[in-house]
C-alpha cells in the first residue's frame, strides 16, 4: 500500500516546502530561519529515538549521516534561500534545481551501476522541458538578482542534494530512520549557521504566520516528506526516486494559484502535463526479459 501512494504523497509534502518557504522568509534571513527550523527537527527526532530506543549510529555511519545531512538539507536549502534572498527570481532558481534528477541519474549511472534505459533517459528531457514551461512565465532575468554568486548557489545547491541523494542510497540506507536522520539535520545546521553568523543579522520577527511556516515545515517537511524520501531512496532506484522532482514545481505552482491566487495559464497546465508523463516513462517497471 505505501508503495502505491509514497511517490504522490511525497511530491505533494515535498511541494508545500516552498508554500511554507514564502510564509516565512519574510520574517528571518535564510540562513537563521533554517538554523532554527534544524535545530527543532534535530531536537524532536532525537527525543524519539531516544524514547523508543532506536539504535545509534556509531562514529562513522554518524558521519556519513551528518555528511549527507549537510548536502541533501544544509547546503541545498541554503544555498537556494541565499540566492532568492540576494535577488535572484524563484523561476530562474527553480529552472537550476531541476537539473537536479538529470544530475543525479548520470552519478548514479556512473556511480552506483544503476542501469538508465532510454525510456528514462526520456523521461527526463520531458520533465526538464516541462520544468521549464511551468516556470516560464515567471522568469525574469531582467534585474540585477542574477549574478556569478547567485547562479553559483544555485548550483551547489542542485549539486549538494544529487550528491546527498547518491550517499544515502549507498551509505546510509542501513541506518534507523530515525536516529539517522536527527544526525541529517545536525549537518545540515552547520552550514546554515555558518552562513547565519558570518552574513545575517539574526533577527526574528516572530508572528502567527511565522510560526505556522516554521511548524509546518518541521512537522511536514523535515518529518513527514523527509522521512518519505529516505523510504524510496531506500526501497527504489535513487535515478527513478529523483525523477519525482519534475512534478514539484508544478505542483507548487497549483498551491500557489489556489492559496495566493496567483495565475495559471494553459501553457504551464502544459507544461504541468508534460512533467507528468515524464515520471510515468521515468519510473515504469521495465519488463522481464523472457528467457
Amino acid at each position: 500500500m505505501l508503495a502505491r501512494f509514497a511517490p504522490a504523497l511525497f511530491v505533494c509534502l515535498w511541494a508545500t516546502g516552498f508554500i511554507g518557504a514564502r510564509m516565512g522568509m519574510p520574517y528571518a534571513e535564510p540562513g537563521t530561519f533554517l538554523s532554527i527550523r534544524f535545530v527543532i527537527a534535530f531536537s524532536l527526532l532525537a527525543v524519539i529515538a531516544t524514547v523508543f530506543r532506536a539504535p545509534w549510529p556509531g562514529a562513522r555511519n554518524a558521519l556519513s549521516a551528518i555528511l549527507i545531512g549537510a548536502l541533501m538539507h544544509g547546503f541545498y536549502l541554503g544555498g537556494v534561500f541565499w540566492a532568492i534572498n540576494q535577488g535572484m527570481p524563484a523561476g530562474v532558481s527553480a529552472v537550476v534545481v531541476g537539473l537536479q534528477p538529470l544530475l543525479t541519474a548520470i552519478i548514479a549511472g556512473w556511480w552506483l551501476k544503476e542501469t538508465i534505459t532510454r525510456g528514462h533517459w526520456l523521461g527526463l528531457a520531458l520533465g526538464l522541458l516541462g520544468v521549464a514551461i511551468v516556470l516560464y512565465p515567471k522568469l525574469d532575468i531582467s534585474n540585477s538578482g542574477i549574478t556569478p554568486f547567485t547562479i553559483g548557489a544555485s548550483l551547489l545547491a542542485v549539486s549538494s542534494i544529487s550528491m546527498g541523494t547518491i550517499l544515502q542510497k549507498r551509505l546510509g540506507a542501513t541506518q534507523d530512520i530515525r536516529s539517522g536522520t536527527a544526525l541529517q539535520y545536525l549537518g545540515g545546521f552547520i552550514p546554515v549557521f555558518i552562513l547565519s553568523i558570518t552574513s545575517e543579522t539574526r533577527v526574528i520577527e516572530w508572528s502567527g504566520e511565522a510560526i505556522f511556516a516554521m511548524a509546518w515545515l518541521v512537522i511536514v517537511l523535515s518529518f513527514l516528506a523527509t522521512f518519505l524520501l529516505m523510504w524510496l531512496i531506500q526501497h527504489g532506484s535513487v535515478a527513478k526516486v529523483s525523477s519525482l522532482f519534475f512534478l514539484v514545481p508544478a505542483v507548487s505552482s497549483l498551491m500557489a494559484y489556489f492559496l495566493f491566487d496567483e495565475r495559471l495559464i494553459p501553457l504551464q497546465l502544459f507544461g504541468m502535463a508534460l512533467c507528468a508523463v515524464a515520471v510515468a516513462l521515468a519510473t515504469r517497471k521495465q519488463p522481464t526479459p523472457t528467457k
